[in-house]
């Protein structure tokens, strides 16, 4: 590993996946390869002593918003999709179970014995024990996006930065896969995001991250070694604070 335990910047943070990095080159469902991949990037960081909480979305498997817009009454739409985030939940749990690390799943919606009800003190206390956390079914409501579930989180487990975990190196004025000349921003205030209507995460998870001081880093994760660079205080991604 490139980092040393003794570099690192941020001791607890949490780590937001979307549902579609778990895709992989699939079109649809969770890639075991690229979930085997990001179970050992973690257990990598782990190892550093980070103590890590995990919110992860659902879009490989359903997306309430698509759900929505294709009649269904949304309210239905995102129980759906909390349900599917407990699917990626229990399958990062599992993957990262097979590499030796310690994991609990909480849900914000009870699920009997498949998975912990999410208690803010049961978390903390599973954080100190040094296992990894991954928190499910979003914030238990519908209307509210993972990344909404993730800010909440990553303030309930006082968390010191939100990294928000993607396929592309930052934060771009526009799309960079279609415009050859996207501009990246390296640093971002909470106010720029809502004014520029900067796709980060959705305006709630801004507001909550800005009224709380919370930095956000977005950064690509299917760069080997980039999450304990973005740990270690390293210029990688963009940051917003």
């Amino acid at each position: 590993m490139g980092s040393s335990g003794s570099n690192i910047v941020y001791r607890r943070v949490l780590l937001k996946l979307s549902g579609e990095a778990l895709l992989g080159d699939a079109p649809y469902g969770i890639s075991t390869e690229v979930m085997d991949d990001l179970a050992a990037q973690i257990r990598d960081v782990h190892a550093l002593g980070v103590e890590l909480g995990l919110v992860v979305g659902g879009g490989n498997i359903f997306r309430g918003v698509a759900g929505s817009a294709k009649g269904m009454d949304r309210a239905s739409a995102d129980q759906m999709g909390m349900l599917a985030t407990v699917m990626n939940a229990l399958a990062l749990q599992d993957a990262l179970t097979r590499k030796g690390v310690e994991a609990r799943v909480l849900s914000a919606i009870e699920l009997g014995r498949m998975a912990e009800h999410f208690v803010r003190g049961r978390a903390l206390k599973h954080l100190a024990a040094g296992r990894v956390v991954i928190f499910a079914a979003g914030t238990g409501n519908p209307f509210f996006t993972t990344d909404t579930a993730a800010a909440l989180r990553a303030l309930e487990i006082n968390a010191q930065a939100l990294f928000k975990a993607t396929k592309v190196d930052g934060v771009y004025d526009k799309d960079p896969a279609q415009y050859p000349d996207a501009h990246k921003f390296d640093e971002l205030t909470y106010q720029e995001v809502l004014e520029k209507d900067l796709r980060v995460m959705d305006a709630a998870a801004i507001a909550l991250a800005r009224d709380a001081g919370l930095p956000v880093v977005v950064f690509n994760m299917q760069k080997p070694g980039n999450i304990e660079k973005v740990l270690a205080g390293k210029k990688i991604g963009t940051t917003v604070r």
